[in-house]
């Protein structure tokens, strides 16, 4: 049976790239959201 305290060699760089993956992720989602606001529209422009 493996040892489950057993921790796990992960990149600091990888690390901050998911961090600053998902900040980029939730400011687009906060940008879709105003632009739903102010047109009405999902993707403004197309429909």
């Amino acid at each position: 049976m493996e040892n489950k305290n057993q921790k796990r060699n992960t990149d600091p760089q990888k690390i901050s790239a998911e961090k600053l993956n998902s900040r980029l992720a939730l400011v687009g989602v906060i940008a879709l959201v105003e632009a739903f606001i102010k047109t009405g529209q999902i993707v403004p422009g197309i429909i």
